[in-house]
């Protein structure tokens, strides 16, 4: 039997901890190990919240900015309890929550500055009770993205944590673009700072653009046994330098990437999804849900400074309570340039979209929250638009029903890693609408299980997409038997845990 542990800035299995899919495969990737009988421990962050219900395990101390640190292990009861898996938060007052789903910070005038702070402290604190056996004899340390790449620089260069030489570690990219990049020197929160005691290569660890500045992404690539990307077309991607906005690739580390795979340490393996026991939607629920929702945002002190707006949303819904749209199309994604770069250059293009839906009855819902002017852009739409309806919110309940219910579903990424929401569509026999990148391209067959957009430059990417818009209308409405036989296949599709982590074992954890 085999002993790992997760170490993730989210986990889905813990209830309000969860920003992106990166929680979801820290939720399910455990279970299938697990039920492998093999024994796995996931330690996440607290941020001030978690480890209030939590039993009290230990007290962790360690060196930081040469004084004494002290944090809390707290072991924490599980959405679902599954054998063999035992969820764990970390408390210290500086690992605070943030403003993007109670988790990350959003630093605009010096990004990362919050986020490097609480996991320099949460990866230390990690080190520190693996040291103190915590979590027994470990085999292998899988951790994700740049939010946990600081036990790797401990394993090298800090010799009081020796004992982490012992542990295979396996590094997944989530997302590439994220890289949590913060200086040398100079700075509260920049590695110095914080391990003043530490001697290191400043070359190994440098930010290939910025050279006064360490790149924690980078750290993962370079010093991990194995690096895993979460689809195999992503790998590809990110082997060739980025080119945008027609193409999102290695993003200035390419150069690591590729002497990972001349190493033999990078793997692409697509995300799975659990087609077993998972929280089902009811039916046509889908606009009270929203309703509902509304109502609950309204009573809360956070939402006061957008209440004129959910009111204006609320207002939108009520209508379809009686009777539903001709047809529905629907996204779920943080508001991002990865998400919805397409319409932030190109407004003009939704405003395109929402008059082809228009003529057959159709309306476009978005349910996100993110970068403040995407929010801002989307509000401005809504208000301007009758058949577009913002959900500036998160709802778990709307969220599945949209995934139930909705008639096409639509990913128009610049960029996608692996993408989980295109899967959890297909699964309740939704057809997706999707650019052909990354995950994307290895889930979603054109014309057979949804659709697929792309093109030779930006242009001819945006003008497809609305070619494709139509031929989709036209199917859904003129050949109800084709578009039957689409949706029956999306629901047939299997993108299993259990192929996934049969690969995990034979590249990443041998």
């Amino acid at each position: 039997m085999q002993n790992f542990l997760f170490v993730a800035a989210e986990n889905d299995a813990l209830a309000d901890c969860k920003a992106g899919g990166m929680a979801d495969v820290v939720r399910d990737v455990p279970r299938q190990i697990a039920a492998n009988g093999d024994q796995v421990h996931v330690v996440v962050p607290s941020y001030g919240r978690l480890h209030q219900k939590g039993k009290f395990l230990t007290t962790l101390n360690f060196h930081l900015k040469n004084e004494i640190y002290s944090a809390e292990l707290y072991e924490v009861s599980p959405k679902k309890e599954f054998k063999n898996i035992t969820h764990y938060v970390i408390h210290h007052p500086e690992i605070t929550a943030g403003s993007i789903a109670h988790i990350y910070h959003h630093d605009a005038v010096e990004p990362y500055y919050n986020d490097s702070i609480k996991f320099f402290i949460f990866c230390t604190a990690v080190a520190q009770a693996i040291a103190q056996g915590a979590f027994g004899k470990l085999n292998v340390a899988h951790l994700h993205d740049w939010h946990t790449t600081t036990l790797l620089f401990l394993r090298d260069y800090n010799p009081g944590f020796a004992g982490l030489k012992n542990i295979k570690f396996v590094y997944s990219i989530h997302n590439l673009s994220i890289q949590g990049i913060r200086p040398f020197n100079d700075n509260y929160a920049s590695l110095v700072n914080f391990f003043p005691s530490l001697h290191f290569d400043y070359d190994k660890l440098r930010d290939p653009r910025f050279h006064d500045c360490i790149n924690l992404m980078a750290i993962g690539i370079r010093l991990a046994d194995a690096v895993h990307t979460v689809s195999p077309s992503y790998k590809e991607d990110i082997l060739q330098p980025s080119d945008p906005p027609e193409f999102i690739g290695g993003e200035h580390l390419e150069g690591d990437l590729q002497q990972a795979e001349k190493e033999g340490r990078l793997f692409g393996i697509l995300n799975g999804v659990n087609y077993k026991n998972f929280r089902e939607a009811e039916r046509n629920r889908l606009f009270p849900n929203v309703v509902r929702a509304i109502f609950k945002w309204l009573q809360q002190e956070s939402k006061k400074y957008k209440s004129d707006f959910l009111a204006h949303t609320g207002e939108k819904i009520v209508p379809f309570l009686d009777k539903a749209p001709g047809f529905t199309c629907a996204s779920v994604a943080r508001l991002t340039d990865q998400k919805f770069y397409f319409f932030k250059r190109s407004p003009e293009f939704l405003v395109e979209i929402l008059t082809r839906l228009k003529k057959v009855n159709g309306v476009f819902i978005l349910l996100g929250t993110g970068v403040p002017e995407y929010e801002e852009m989307m509000r401005e739409l809504s208000y301007k638009y009758e058949n577009f309806i913002f959900i500036n919110g998160q709802s778990e309940d709307v969220i599945d029903s949209i995934y139930m219910e909705t008639d096409l579903y639509f990913m128009p990424s610049q960029f996608e890693p692996c993408g989980i929401s295109q899967m959890l569509a297909m699964r309740n026999g939704t057809p997706c609408f999707v650019h052909n990148t990354g995950g994307l391209k290895d889930t979603v067959e054109h014309g057979k299980t949804g659709f697929v957009f792309d093109g030779e430059s930006y242009g001819s990417k945006i003008m497809n997409m609305l070619t494709v818009l139509e031929e989709i209308l036209d199917l859904y409405k003129n050949d109800p038997k084709e578009w039957s036989k689409i949706e029956k296949n999306a629901s047939k599709a299997r993108f299993s845990w259990e192929k996934s982590i049969k690969k995990y074992y034979t590249y990443l954890y041998s």
